[in-house]
């Protein structure tokens, strides 16, 4: 009787290790990132698995640092039903990354774990080209968003990761280093009443509000629902925008020579909770509320999933981001500049509403209401 093998277990050494290399090899394209700068990569010794170390050293007092981790939900299962996954990258560093720039911090360095169910299919044909398209997505998306990707790993763990469809299916978190200074930290207390919302245009879900969307979909076509409707499922795989390099245009990041283009007061990131939830915790230390008066325009995906699940404009605005995936509070007479940094970045953007001294955020949910939501 032949022995146990970690193999007959599920877990491929070799096969795990080619997907190491793959990610490696696209983590090492992105160290260009932080050359010359905080955060730079410094490896001594060669190989994916050799050590490599950060150089931080220098830094100014009051230099403080942060970490944020997140993934990319259950937006994942639509990559699964159309095995496309080369977009999913940019959703994972818009989720860690863009809560530094909220901050006003500097995102640096990212490290991610994926878990996958197998690396290789029931007829022993490796997953290789999934794989790739998971580290190029990453890539680029960590070029987007000016960081370095520092390690990661990949794990195979059989039944115990679930999904849609075939063998490759994944879970992928990230966390993320960043550094500021506490002179530059946004926390709100400095938003004032009469201050412009600069919103920044989004164009798909991001990570946020997918349990909804796979839930309407599920219910109003079957179970099966992307099958004749690949194009509705490349609608939902929209990327996340990665707006970082324009934030800490406005903010100035870390290094304190480089000075902040305008003078912001705060910035929401919109993910779960929408724009009332992100907006509202951000006016918590001020008591304000807001009107937005001039939302940006609704993608032409939600809106469809929105009367396909006959979802109210409250709930709508409660779980998606409605069109504005960044909200950039700042003094009106500066809002032009505003817009200015991020038309430089190709985004578009807007004054969607001011800072008021209601207790709620009122929103134009359509032509005719304004909904208002309690803080």
């Amino acid at each position: 009787m032949k022995g146990l093998t970690y193999e007959k277990a599920g877990v491929d050494i070799k096969l795990g290790d080619k997907a190491s290399d793959i990610f490696f090899n696209a983590a090492k394209q992105t160290w260009k990132n932080r050359q010359g700068k905080l955060g730079e990569v410094v490896m001594p010794f060669k190989g994916f698995s050799g050590k490599r170390y950060i150089d931080v050293g220098g830094l100014p007092e009051g230099t403080i640092m942060s970490f944020n981790f997140d993934g990319i939900g259950t937006k994942v299962e639509i990559a699964e039903r159309i095995g496309k996954f080369d977009t999913l990258g940019k959703d994972l560093l818009a989720m860690v990354a863009e809560d530094s720039a909220r901050d006003g911090m500097e995102p640096v360095l990212v490290g991610s774990i994926v878990d996958v169910k197998a690396l290789k299919n029931k007829k022993k044909q490796p997953y290789l080209g999934e794989v790739n398209q998971l580290a190029v997505g990453y890539m680029d998306a960590a070029n987007d968003a000016g960081v370095a990707i520092f390690n990661g790993e990949t794990a195979e763990l059989g039944y115990l990761v679930g999904g849609y469809g075939r063998e490759f299916k994944l879970n992928w978190g990230a966390a993320c280093v960043a550094f500021g200074h506490k002179s530059r930290v946004l926390t709100g207390d400095k938003i004032e009443e009469g201050d412009a919302i600069v919103g920044l245009k989004e164009d798909g879900f991001r990570s946020n509000g997918l349990s909804l969307v796979r839930k309407t979909l599920r219910k109003a076509y079957g179970r099966d629902w992307h099958k004749g409707r690949e194009d509705i499922a490349e609608q939902v795989l929209e990327p996340s925008t990665i707006y970082t390099k324009a934030l800490l245009d406005m903010t100035g990041g870390a290094d304190l020579e480089r000075k902040p283009q305008v003078e912001v007061h705060g910035i929401a990131h919109v993910t779960g909770g929408g724009v009332p939830g992100k907006l509202g915790r951000l006016l918590e230390p001020t008591g304000l509320g807001a009107r937005i008066s001039n939302p940006m325009e609704v993608p032409e995906i939600m809106d469809y999933c929105q009367t396909l699940g006959k979802v109210s404009n409250k709930n709508a605005y409660k779980t998606w981001n409605m069109g504005q995936g960044m909200l950039v509070v700042l003094p009106k007479e500066q809002s032009e500049e505003a817009i200015k940094i991020s038309s430089r970045y190709g985004f578009e953007a807007d004054v969607i509403g001011t800072i008021t001294t209601d207790n709620y955020i009122a929103i134009r949910t359509d032509a005719n209401n304004m909904e208002k939501f309690s803080i």
